[in-house]
């Protein structure tokens, strides 16, 4: 069968672009090997923020233990997983019902290149005057003996009991995020951590703070260990030896080291795709080494942040080049948050890369210590901004419970490079968590 465009791949990198396409007339299809939507929507995202809720409800009600609350709930992990499976399980279907109402075909199985017009899905060929890769990244494995006993993120979100310890191998936000989490469902948790830091690409201070609270609820961490195996016991429980030679003990294993590009068995290498560790290579218009086959989401090779909003910028950025968009493609500031409890996200030039130019400075305001009322007791709750000669916002760090609704709402002020008066010019809600952080970086933009 012959189309325009094929898609390889359903999540957010393929599904926003391939709707624009067929809306435009195009004839489109999408190759999924899994659950059509893709990771974010069916292993990642969607599933993780709805584990996350009680997690997060119990760490507000934290911030009030004596000055008016003296017990929390517990979670149900049992009841919370029934109902993760109820939110989430329909999502896959609903996406392909509704790209079916664009006249999108949705094929199911591995695709692989034949040549650079054509692919096959089992024993079918198809082709297309375009290919669109977005297979995205899968989790990886340590190279140890053992490796199979670990789990990764797609099967702690499917965890039908909560296991009564855990080892998290590693420590960047997916171990923190799932590590808070279990630990707030009752899991023991310990995360050993190769390097000597957590939350690596995120401001050092407030890094280091999530970590001193994680600590203080009752979370282990193991710093500058190096995992060389892991052995199952006779009893179930697992052991997870260092190279420094200490032995943790745990009922389940998670690898969270690390994800890689989801490239395996796509031909690239027969057809002149060229790749790279972190992925496939592209130009600035997000097209292969090869002309007529481009690439979307996290499956290229980037700098830039891989999030599912970047997946999404990217699947519409090449429904425009499909149809005749001449213009690279050029990114705005992608806001990065990490949902540990407390949370803590950042946005633009990061306080690191301020304070080696002359022309930046880096303004610290406590705004949690200032305003309990309104953070509701989250004291340590706090922000760095980052501004130029010209006092104009370029980046910012921030950690709270909060965090992430106040990163949304600096994304427009350095993108479109807001004056002190334009922010003073509107009228936000009080006391909404914007509306007094706003106000309150417009005092430093003049």
């Amino acid at each position: 069968m012959m189309y325009d465009i094929i898609f390889i791949g359903s999540g957010h990198a393929a599904w926003h672009g391939a709707q624009t396409l067929a809306r435009a007339g195009k004839k489109v299809a999408l190759i999924e090997e899994n659950k059509v939507a893709g990771t974010c929507t069916n292993f990642g995202c969607n599933a993780k923020i709805l584990l996350d809720g009680p997690a997060e409800m119990i760490h507000h009600l934290h911030h009030y233990h004596g000055v008016g609350i003296n017990e929390t709930p517990d979670i149900i992990w049992p009841e919370l997983m029934a109902y993760k499976h109820q939110v989430i399980d329909p999502l896959s279907d609903g996406l392909a019902r509704m790209l079916s109402v664009d006249g999108i075909d949705i094929i199911a199985g591995h695709a692989q290149f034949v040549d650079t017009q054509t692919i096959s899905v089992g024993q079918t060929t198809y082709t297309a005057a375009q290919f669109v890769i977005a297979t995205g990244q899968k989790p990886a494995k340590l190279p140890i003996p053992g490796a199979e006993l670990t789990h990764d993120s797609t099967d702690f979100l499917d965890l039908p009991d909560m296991p009564k310890s855990m080892v998290f191998i590693g420590a960047g936000y997916i171990a923190m995020e799932f590590a808070s989490i279990a630990h707030a469902a009752g899991s023991q948790v310990t995360l050993i951590e190769y390097g000597g830091s957590a939350l690596n690409g995120f401001d050092k201070l407030y890094a280091e703070t999530v970590v001193a609270d994680m600590r203080a609820k009752g979370i282990t961490f193991a710093f500058n260990q190096a995992v060389s195996e892991v052995k199952a016991l006779d009893d179930g429980q697992y052991v997870i030896e260092t190279s420094q030679g200490t032995r943790f003990q745990a009922d389940y294993v998670m690898d969270t080291t690390g994800r890689t590009a989801n490239i395996d068995q796509l031909g690239l290498d027969s057809i002149g795709v060229a790749y790279d560790r972190q992925g496939v290579l592209v130009n600035d218009h997000l097209q292969t080494t090869v002309h007529n086959i481009y690439a979307s989401g996290d499956v290229i090779s980037k700098s830039i942040a891989r999030l599912t909003p970047t997946a999404t910028f990217e699947s519409h950025y090449i429904a425009k080049v499909l149809l005749g968009e001449k213009a690279p493609i050029r990114y705005p500031v992608v806001p990065t948050i990490a949902f540990t409890l407390p949370r803590v996200a950042q946005v633009g030039v990061t306080s690191q890369e301020a304070t080696m130019r002359d022309d930046l400075q880096v303004i610290e305001i406590p705004y949690g210590q200032m305003m309990r009322f309104q953070t509701l007791n989250d004291s340590q709750a706090a922000l760095k901004i980052v501004v130029n000669t010209e006092k104009k916002l370029l980046g910012a760090a921030m950690i709270g419970d909060f965090a992430p609704e106040i990163v949304n709402a600096l994304v427009p002020v350095i993108n479109k490079q807001y004056t002190r008066d334009d922010i003073q010019s509107q009228i936000f809600a009080f006391p909404a968590h914007t509306g007094v952080v706003l106000p309150m970086i417009a005092n430093y933009l003049d």
